[in-house]
């Protein structure tokens, strides 16, 4: 439960059992064409007795303030952005933690900012809408900026013993990816598996959503456990769609959808409209999908 803190003698004073814990308020800033993960530490403390398997509710933490002139998100002379938690999970990478995914406010705290595209997204949750995305990246070698196992010079041998290859030569930086696995499971994320793919030090994890807010929650979390992994290993996590030129594996994040129509009558005819009615949307969707694509 949260904390009760009064004030005694104007300073304040906590339960017995209130222990401080670490809260990493996580959002997304203003940057084009796509947004960067930012990251801030606040210690609060919470009548929890030690564990992590009581959290708070987003409802019971802080709205907190950053500078937006440093995230693209506001002027120098009005740069008040407020972070408003909307998902809590443990953070197994640390010591007494949880992880807050925060959408951004105005200043006003109460109203969505304008990069804010979260705030867009209706709840779904009850409608039966299941996400399942499948994450593709890089993990590069920051001395050489090329992929895991590649020399610094030429390439190694040619694609078709990288996908879900196994052993020495055939996949490179297996221990990041494990640890990134065991990070997400531990912070109660839906994360239903990884492989190696079709190039040489590329990966990928898949994340099960039920509703579309908490499914891209969900991802937007496993993307940041893997930055934070790939930090402790001096490695740059590349998600470009076409991270070496050639005839190299491109990275995407397929996107995999289904309704409660879909999943238990399904049909032909019923999928064919399905395809028909995006085929009219087709250039929209692509604007939509991210620079490089």
């Amino acid at each position: 439960r949260p904390l009760s803190v009064y004030k005694s003698h104007g300073r304040k004073t906590h339960t017995m059992n209130a222990s401080p814990f670490k809260f990493e308020y996580i959002w997304l800033d203003g940057c084009a064409p796509e947004p960067n993960l930012r990251s801030k530490t606040k210690i609060l403390t919470f009548d929890l007795y030690e564990s992590l398997s009581e959290k708070p509710r987003p409802d019971q933490l802080p709205i907190w303030y950053f500078d937006g002139s440093s995230t693209n998100q506001a002027e120098g002379n009005y740069s008040d952005c407020a972070l408003k938690p909307v998902k809590v999970v443990a953070d197994p990478q640390r010591k007494k933690a949880f992880l807050v995914l925060c959408e951004v406010m105005n200043a006003d705290g109460v109203t969505p900012h304008k990069s804010n595209t979260r705030a867009l997204v209706p709840n779904t949750s009850t409608l039966g809408y299941w996400f399942g995305f499948e994450q593709e990246y890089v993990l590069v070698n920051p001395d050489t900026l090329r992929p895991l196992g590649f020399p610094k010079d030429g390439y190694p041998a040619p694609q078709g013993m990288y996908y879900c290859g196994v052993g020495h030569k055939a996949v490179e930086g297996r221990h990041i990816v494990e640890s990134h696995l065991n990070a997400c499971l531990a912070a109660g994320l839906e994360i239903t598996g990884i492989n190696a793919e079709v190039m040489l030090g590329q990966w990928e994890f898949q994340v099960l959503g039920h509703g579309a807010k908490d499914a891209a929650d969900d991802l937007w979390l496993c993307r940041y456990l893997l930055y934070r992994e790939a930090e402790n290993h001096n490695v740059i996590v590349d998600f470009h769609p076409k991270p070496v030129k050639g005839d190299w594996n491109g990275s995407g994040l397929h996107t995999n959808f289904s309704n409660h129509r879909m999943r238990e009558v399904g049909g032909e005819a019923y999928f064919n409209s399905i395809f028909q009615a995006f085929k009219a949307k087709h250039q929209e969707h692509i604007a939509e999908y991210g620079s490089s694509n």
